[in-house]
């Protein structure tokens, strides 16, 4: 979910994993029968060449068995892991099991760079008032790669977060500051240089002076096992609690096999996981930690849900009961390899939600969803957020 310049933001990254085998050896089939009759009516010396077409026969079945058996090698852990997600997806929720009233829901650029007035705030906070929804992650970066923020930025943020306190005086107001990381490409943000990281924390101390509630941030990719990002947020965790505020993150999925998040890093070159040990780590340092459970290339609303369910289950494991942890939902609509709008439904992300939350901690108090995001958000993802999860 990388912030761009323009308020709009990708919710994670694609990734192309597919292999084709062709249709292996080519055979002459008009050859072989022509030999084969030259044998036939006794022109001996054809039966020295009469081999070359049925070794290339056993060749070719050779070949066919190979491609069968290797097809079913990389299939079969697919199919069976898709099997298993299916059955996740099985079963009743728990009773109970419904908002806390701790949900969250990024927005867009517009609201804080003077593309919206007091008519669209009144709107937003009556889109809002029937719901679970306390925090707004209002996009006010992005930060530049050597962690600055432009004051021209977030222009009307004075404006956006008096408007809503006086229209919805409960909604926390908090900035959404990103950057895309220079871990898997020349460009970008450097965690590893010190100067870095001081400068994104006197841009926190700075944007939260404006009147945020909190800082949220988004930095991807963001390799699991990052070391300079844990230095980064006990850093900005001083300056946070210092302002009485709240320090929340965009978190990657979790690894939904020991260890996948290298295996794929080695064979797609984007690790996209995080280990579950490192997952835990960072909700340790954060009031709010938020896992963007989409673009998870899941084929169907089962599999999707399933997958929601362990990542929820997986997120709980390791999550202190002090920290905030929310689920991601999918407010917008995509077709690519990463997403697949027909699969990754809001309706099948809250019913894995709950089963997640049911079978590992049905009574966790600090937990709740975020819907990305605003500017995508149709009435059918606002009513299936609402019957499945606000009640």
């Amino acid at each position: 979910m990388e912030a761009s310049r323009d308020g709009d933001a990708d919710g994670g990254a694609g990734m192309n994993a597919g292999a084709g085998t062709g249709p292996g050896a080519g055979m002459s089939g008009g050859a072989g029968a022509g030999a084969g009759a030259a044998v036939e009516v006794g022109e001996g010396p054809a039966v020295a060449t009469e081999g070359a077409p049925v070794s290339a026969r056993r060749r070719g079945r050779r070949l066919r068995r190979v491609a069968l058996v290797v097809v079913l090698l990389l299939l079969g852990p697919v199919l069976v892991a898709q099997a298993a997600l299916r059955v996740n997806y099985m079963g009743d929720p728990a009773d109970g099991t419904y908002s806390r009233g701790k949900d969250a829901i990024w927005l867009g650029h517009a609201w804080v760079d003077g593309r919206k007035d007091d008519a669209d705030v009144k709107a937003l906070a009556g889109r809002l008032r029937d719901t679970g929804i306390r925090d707004l992650y209002v996009h006010a970066g992005p930060l530049e790669h050597n962690g600055t923020l432009p004051k021209s930025a977030y222009a009307h943020a004075r404006w956006f977060i008096a408007a809503v306190h006086r229209e919805a005086p409960k909604l926390r107001v908090q900035a959404w500051l990103g950057d895309v990381l220079a871990s898997e490409s020349p460009n970008g943000m450097r965690l590893e240089r010190a100067e870095t990281r001081a400068a994104v924390v006197r841009s926190t101390r700075e944007i939260l002076a404006v009147g945020f509630q909190g800082a949220h941030f988004d930095l991807e990719p963001l390799h699991s096992d990052d070391g300079d990002y844990l230095t980064l947020l006990d850093s900005l965790r001083a300056v946070t609690r210092a302002r009485d505020a709240q320090l929340s993150v965009a978190a990657h999925q979790i690894d939904p096999l020991p260890g996948f998040h290298s295996f794929w890093g080695t064979t797609a070159g984007h690790p996209k996981w995080w280990s579950q040990r490192f997952f835990g780590q960072v909700a340790r340092r954060v009031d709010q930690i938020a896992v963007m459970s989409y673009d998870t290339m899941q084929p169907l609303e089962s599999t999707y849900g399933g997958y929601v369910a362990q990542q929820t289950s997986l997120a709980l494991e390791v999550t202190p009961a002090s920290t905030d942890l929310l689920m991601g939902l999918p407010f917008y609509r995509e077709n690519r390899f990463g997403h697949w709008a027909h699969a990754e439904t809001v309706a099948a992300a809250v019913r894995g939600v709950r089963l997640g939350l049911s079978r590992t901690d049905a009574d966790r108090e600090n937990f709740g969803v975020a819907a990305y995001v605003d500017f995508t958000a149709t009435e059918t993802d606002w009513t299936s957020y609402e019957n499945g999860w606000v009640r």
